[in-house]
């Protein structure tokens, strides 16, 4: 089984709102969910965040949800950090791979 992290934030401090902010008429991280859905390599899609408005938006374009806890979600934290969280919540998982929220041109190929 193949598990999908995608850590997402709430708290940018240079673009306030990044991965929920409108590109081409959808939120950045819809990209991102909607890619590894359509790639069909993952039996789980979960996104790390903090934020409520992120988890509302994840969840609409069919993302599972993990909140991270305070200590996880400060500008101090690496994405290494966040992934081994997620993957200590998600047992079970042969595999894991991690896709940034803010990757919109992110393209399947097989």
């Amino acid at each position: 089984m193949n598990l999908c992290i995608i850590p997402a934030r709430g708290g940018s401090k240079r673009i306030p709102k990044k991965n929920i902010k409108s590109f081409c008429c959808k939120p950045l991280i819809a990209y991102s969910i909607e890619t590894a859905i359509n790639s069909n390599l993952f039996d789980k899609i979960v996104v790390s965040t903090d934020s409520e408005e992120i988890a509302q938006v994840a969840k609409s374009y069919g993302a599972e949800i993990l909140y991270r806890p305070k200590e996880l979600s400060d500008d101090y934290t690496s994405t290494t950090d966040v992934f081994e969280y997620v993957i200590s919540q998600n047992s079970g998982f042969e595999y894991a791979c991690m896709i940034y929220a803010t990757a919109p041109f992110l393209d399947i190929k097989y």
